[in-house]
């Protein structure tokens, strides 16, 4: 039921890797991989609403085929910096600058093919749909950390919070293409730095609210209990 395997991840690689460069990055082509992140997008789709199956089965196989090429494109990164870190003929400074270029070379590759995927949910999905993916896509994240700025500080002004949601939407955009729970949370966390920030510039004394916050939470769960 899904259109990725081996031979898909193996061509994206090819396309990594590029030149004469031999590159022993270990990507997951194996048929435990592609089951898990069969189930994976399974799991997000089924809480779009679809009713067409063709439409289902297209729009898995695309989160299918992006956790894929998200996958071998981290995995060809690491293996080439692991590569250059181990060349003992490569300078320090020409080490960075080397690095460097691949995280360029990377990240445009991630961009890219961010505006290709969102691209072809849309020719499949409603805008809601789509914010949907992506909230599945980041453990949902967003309308997590939206909801709890809102209960911490229920005063906010409908221009702070236009900001504050901003501010998450353009995190998501970034935790879409990372290669980890791990590095998805840690692109939310820059960003909730930045908003506090925005915050605190604002008069808001962020310690002091989240501090009042945690009492609130305590009060709810003793006043239940």
């Amino acid at each position: 039921m899904y259109a990725t395997n081996k031979f898909f991840l193996l061509f994206c690689l090819s396309l990594l890797i590029g030149g004469n460069t031999i590159v022993s990055a270990q990507v997951n082509s194996d048929e435990a991989y592609i089951k898990t992140i069969t189930q994976r997008s399974n799991k997000i789709v089924t809480t779009l609403g679809i009713s067409d199956s063709s439409i289902f089965y297209t729009v898995q196989n695309l989160l299918v085929n992006q956790y894929a090429f998200l996958n071998t494109t981290h995995n060809v990164f690491k293996e080439k910096q692991k590569l250059i870190k181990q060349d003992s003929s490569i300078q320090k400074e020409e080490m960075s600058r080397l690095i460097k270029n691949q995280e360029i070379t990377r990240d445009d590759l991630l961009k890219k093919q961010h505006v290709v995927f969102i691209n072809a949910l849309a020719q499949n999905l409603t805008a809601t749909q789509i914010e949907k993916v992506k909230d599945g896509m980041t453990y949902s994240v967003l309308p997590n950390t939206y909801k709890g700025y809102q209960e911490m500080l229920p005063n906010l002004t409908t221009a702070q919070k236009e900001k504050i949601y901003a501010y998450l939407v353009e995190a998501r955009e970034v935790a879409i293409d990372a290669e980890s729970s791990e590095k998805k949370h840690a692109a939310f966390g820059k960003y909730k730095g930045k908003i506090n920030n925005y915050l605190s510039a604002e008069g808001i004394d962020m310690k002091k609210a989240g501090k009042e916050w945690e009492e609130r939470i305590k009060a709810a769960k003793n006043a239940t209990n």
